[in-house]
């Protein structure tokens, strides 16, 4: 019988033409590293765990795939690649793989991610209520109607929402459509000077404001887990705000002036007063109890994370999840679990665990070690003191941030090998303090607009181009970066960071 190729069934493209160019870069990678010789003093789990981090760093630069799917991969990969390699402690002994799997899982009970996951829940309250778009609306009535008032407007949104709302996507999802509100009711045009300088704004100045609270983004609070995990010092959130706020402040206070000189607005660019943020602030209504008990709940968090290790002794994650029983309370809460569980980002949970898992996997291989040791041999870094050595990795975390999407990614992948470095240098480094300190670093992602996602939520308004933003995002983080290193020498050593 003669077989006839059917027209509705056409020839299946070759597999290697589905797989991204991202992928198959990272394969290459982890191939590459694999082949490598072995060296004497790295045992071959470790040798295999740098290679599963070239793979991760491959996909993680490229996007190849989304997060929550590499983090899939980065667990069988350590799974059978660690699991067939002989024991740290026992060379006779292969590691198993399901001691792989459980070093691999070991991040998603770290009390880090705890305290993620319950940020993220407070964040999707918040949108759930419509309490974070009161906020912003409230702080905006009480601003002028220049331009600058409304730059400074922005800002103090920012500061607040970043009090109560942990998650910098979320905040300026609930920033976003207002300020556009605002845009639209001052008859301003989308591509004016004024536009994108709000918008711009918004986006870094939600950036800044990650960097001078320690709930306010998942990298902050990985970069916590970090310093538990592998130098067991834990940061209060109010040490953490005591090192970061004055910062933000003063870089708050800059951006606004940069954006007014970058991007001089209109003579006649705002023709209507304040009134159109009154009115939308009008029909909402009067505060509904939701509300209330969410801004209740928000506020009595806020007082226990600020008076951590100073008025009581109960740690982050113990007193978010006391707010979160509270949320979900039958017949006081806000939120039902059905509510919450859709509007939580769970593919942010998911590289997190990963994430805190890779480090402690580094560790446990002794490959952070030997990585770090290598470039303190091979760099001199060591010879530089606290301040130098500070400025350095801050200038190579700022530069290679702009091949990361994510700094969540960002922290997963880079950190846990900084922290092996600093552990391999002699002196007396103040190893927490410079890792809490480049933890900021970590949320420098001013230049691209690809280097955040607030930066992408504020680029589809359209009211500013990629130049644009470059253009005051160079600025800001060189000016960010002296500003840090300025601290370093002064007010961060004062307080015994360095």
């Amino acid at each position: 019988m003669r077989m006839v190729k059917s027209k509705l069934y056409p020839p299946t493209p070759a597999v290697a033409s589905c797989i991204p160019k991202g992928l198959l870069f990272g394969i290459l990678a982890l191939v590459g590293v694999l082949f490598l010789p072995l060296s004497g003093d790295l045992p071959l789990a470790g040798h295999r765990m740098l290679a599963i981090l070239a793979f991760a760093v491959v996909v993680w630069v490229t996007e190849a795939v989304s997060y929550e799917a590499s983090a899939i991969m980065i667990t069988v990969l350590m799974a059978f690649l660690i699991g067939t390699s002989p024991s740290i402690d026992n060379p006779n002994v292969v590691f198993g793989t399901a001691s792989a799997m459980g070093l691999a899982l070991s991040g998603f009970s770290n009390s880090a991610l705890a305290l993620v996951w319950g940020a993220l829940f407070i964040a999707a309250a918040m949108t759930f209520t419509g309490l974070d778009k009161r906020i912003a609306l409230f702080t905006l009535s009480k601003v002028g109607t220049s331009t600058k008032s409304i730059m400074i407007g922005c800002i103090a949104v920012t500061i607040i929402l970043s009090l109560a709302v942990p998650s910098a996507t979320a905040r300026s999802a609930a920033v976003v459509p207002i300020m556009m509100g605002i845009i639209t009711s001052f008859g301003l045009n989308k591509r004016s000077n004024i536009a994108a300088g709000i918008m711009i704004v918004v986006a870094q100045g939600t950036g800044i404001w990650n960097i001078g609270i320690k709930t306010a983004s998942a990298q902050n609070l990985l970069t916590a887990g970090f310093m538990n995990k592998m130098l067991g010092e834990n940061v209060a959130w109010s040490d953490w705000f005591l090192a970061g706020a004055p910062w933000s402040a003063l870089m708050s206070v800059f951006l606004i002036a940069l954006v007014l000189k970058m991007l001089p607005p209109e003579p006649d660019g705002i023709t209507v007063g304040k009134e159109a943020v009154e009115k939308s602030l009008l029909e909402l209504g009067p505060m509904p109890t939701q509300q209330k008990k969410l801004l209740a709940i928000s506020m009595l968090l806020l007082f226990f994370w600020a008076t951590e290790g100073k008025i009581h002794s109960f740690d982050t994650t113990s007193t978010t999840y006391i707010g979160l029983v509270l949320l979900i309370l039958p017949g006081f809460g806000v939120m039902s679990w059905k509510d919450v569980q859709t509007r939580i980002p769970w593919g942010t949970v998911i590289v997190f665990g990963i994430g805190v898992s890779l480090g402690s996997a580094l560790l446990t291989t002794h490959a952070g070690q030997w990585l770090g040791n290598k470039v303190v041999l091979n760099t001199g870094i060591d010879q530089l003191g606290s301040v130098g050595i500070f400025a350095v990795l801050a200038a190579f975390l700022i530069i290679i941030h702009l091949g990361f999407a994510s700094a969540t990614a960002l922290a997963s992948a880079l950190l846990p090998i900084i922290i092996s470095m600093l552990n391999t240098m002699p002196g007396d480094l103040n190893r927490a303090g410079i890792t809490m300190l480049l933890g900021f670093v970590i949320s420098f992602g001013f230049i691209l607009p690809v280097n955040a996602p607030q930066n992408m939520i504020c680029m589809g308004t359209e009211t500013f181009n990629a130049k644009q933003f470059a253009k005051v995002g160079i600025v800001l983080t060189v000016v960010g970066y002296l500003l840090m290193v300025l601290f370093s020498l002064t007010y961060w050593r004062w307080l015994g960071c360095l």
